[in-house]
């Protein structure tokens, strides 16, 4: 026998009519804005439902998962037998038209951020969306302003701010224990790309809706060097090192120093630009203004093996990824896990500030509750969707080849308007924001 949720329903009901009698009730859906009882479940649908997205669901799955969706049939079967009252689908577009979600959770390769949460958000939705938040810059900053527009509950999936040792590190540089700082290190020992365009382009599997998972970028034929793990490998799909782990780690200094937008970013090294896969190494400097009474700031991007010179030899081999602050007074190491200051011997006996940051709920319950309380999250997407395009904007550097003077008003390198290709969002026909 088929169960209900009278109270959803309730709930629904009570908006259409709300809407209804306004003269806003659009056949498209309708936004949200009924308050929600903290003690009431969030009707959720979830985009992508294995590997982050299996993760991601777990992280919901306190709520009602009532639609999920996956291209992939079998993925898409495994999932649903844990959430059998869930309405199925293959195309994301679909999901979002129901008119019972308060909330739709993103974990789709990066290609198809954008399109994805600009639909949920089209239609009033409450948006998770996995990191980087968008595929290229320009939609992160067409996906933010919609977001903020609307006034939803947003959240990137960057799930290590929610952890206490960012907090610990944040409130350690705040606290002035290494000085003024202003020069930031961030370094990551993972590697995508380096690769040629795959030779064999097999028949997509009958089970994978491969048309649909390509999305919004031109049609190129099925290739398992893609689908369903390597996609970070290429342009067309993902940034590679960059993009997976830029907005991770470079939200560390984002916090702690309260950055924004650059106004430079600089490719330092790199291997040869190759035309369809991401570098396997790179080394890229940013520059931010000041802030207040904070001075300017110059972070460098180190990934695949790099690491700055700054960081003392015996630390290399057990920090193969970290942030290093650097200030007159010393210099703080972070990791996921870890914090210190340098040099050791400095700061014996020094005593830590006290803990001022709340520690977390949980990255997940943060934007549930949220939503249901009137609050806001951490890492909403006026605060991740910057930190997105800093993280994209290296790649972009890269792709052209020079320093960018970067213009974040207008989202132009000014010097540079052949970089304007890897900035700009170009989807074929059927797909859009």
């Amino acid at each position: 026998m088929k169960t209900t949720n009278f109270a959803a329903t309730r709930r629904v009901f009570l908006r259409r009519a709300v809407l209804s009698s306004t003269g806003l009730w659009l056949a498209t859906g309708f936004k949200s804005w009924a308050k929600i009882s903290p003690n009431e479940k969030l009707n959720l649908g979830v985009i992508g439902v294995a590997g982050r997205g299996g993760d991601n669901l777990r992280g919901v799955s306190s709520e009602n998962i009532v639609a999920l969706c996956d291209v992939d049939e079998q993925r898409l079967g495994a999932a649903a037998k844990a959430y059998p009252a869930a309405k199925l689908y293959h195309d994301f577009r679909k999901l979002v038209e129901r008119d019972d979600l308060d909330a739709v959770v993103v974990s789709t390769p990066d290609h198809t951020h954008a399109v994805a949460t600009m639909g949920a958000i089209r239609a009033g939705r409450h948006v998770y969306c996995e990191k980087p938040l968008t595929h290229t810059v320009s939609e992160a900053r067409r996906v933010t302003e919609a977001a903020r527009e609307k006034k939803l509950v947003t959240q990137i999936g960057t799930q290590i701010h929610a952890q206490n040792n960012y907090r610990r590190a944040v409130e350690l540089v705040r606290s002035g224990a290494v000085g003024p700082v202003r020069e930031v290190h961030v370094w990551c020992n993972a590697r995508y790309g380096g690769k040629d365009l795959p030779k064999e382009t097999p028949l997509a599997p009958p089970f994978l809706h491969y048309d649909l998972w390509l999305g919004p970028v031109p049609a190129v034929p099925y290739s398992p060097d893609y689908v369903p793990a390597n996609w970070r490998n290429w342009w067309a799909f993902g940034g590679g090192t960059m993009a997976d782990f830029g907005c991770h780690y470079m939200d560390l200094p984002f916090w702690a120093l309260g950055l924004k937008y650059p106004l430079s970013i600089e490719p330092l090294e790199g291997p040869p630009v190759h035309p369809d896969s991401t570098p396997p190494w790179l080394v890229v400097r940013y520059e931010f203004p000041a802030r207040g009474d904070q001075p300017p700031v110059t972070l460098t991007w180190h990934h695949g093996g790099r690491q700055p010179e700054l960081l003392p030899e015996p630390l290399r081999a057990r920090w193969g990824s970290g942030v290093l602050f650097v200030g007159p007074k010393g210099m703080v190491l972070a990791d996921y896990d870890r914090n210190l200051l340098l040099p050791e011997k400095d700061f014996a006996g020094f005593v830590r500030p006290t803990p001022s940051i709340p520690n977390s709920i949980g990255h997940h319950q943060e934007w549930i509750q949220a939503i249901k309380n009137g609050g806001q999250t951490t890492c909403h997407f006026d605060y991740s969707g910057p930190l997105t395009e800093t993280a994209l904007l290296g790649n972009v550097a890269f792709r052209a080849g020079k320093k960018l003077v970067w213009d974040w008003r207008t989202l132009q390198a000014t010097n540079c308007p052949e970089a304007q290709q890897y900035i700009q969002h170009h989807y074929r026909p059927g797909w859009s924001l």
